[in-house]
């Protein structure tokens, strides 16, 4: 994983729609909640994206854009966010290389890591957390550095 403290690296990925999403479009604008998860329509990623998604009001609250990662094409992105009705982003990172970037490894060396990063305005990493199994400790990861953010 990144260091807590480095600059977040840049990447431009397709969302959902087909739509290019830029990482450093959100520099001196908005927090970002950036998490990996390895496969739409699995039960663990169904549980993240969907706390998310519950969690998502209130994490605008905290001035944060949410942004999911994951190797899945763009149009299975679009159903899955379709079904259960995800308010974010989700983005096609098709060859690993925004994964690579972010040092998100795999999980007993054969599935794609679990991993979520939470980037200031300035583009710093101020969280981060690795938990494969326990998807829902990653929002709530995610709102205490925010909260911790809001608050310094």
């Amino acid at each position: 994983m990144l260091s807590l403290g480095t600059l977040a690296p840049d990447f431009e990925l397709l969302d959902q729609d087909g739509l290019p999403v830029r990482m450093s479009a959100y520099k001196g604008q908005s927090n970002v909640v950036l998490f990996f998860y390895p496969k739409d329509n699995t039960l663990v990623c169904t549980l993240e994206v969907c706390a998310f998604r519950d969690a998502h009001e209130e994490l605008m609250d905290l001035d944060a854009v949410v942004l999911g990662i994951s190797c899945d094409p763009v149009l299975s992105h679009l159903s899955f966010s379709k079904r259960w009705k995800l308010p974010y982003q989700l983005l096609t990172d098709g060859d690993g290389a925004v994964r690579d970037a972010y040092s998100v490894g795999r999980t007993f060396g054969l599935f794609a890591g679990r991993v979520t990063y939470v980037v200031d305005r300035e583009g710093v990493i101020r969280g981060a957390l690795n938990d494969p199994i326990r998807a829902n400790q990653h929002v709530r990861q995610a709102l205490i550095a925010l909260e911790a953010q809001s608050t310094s």
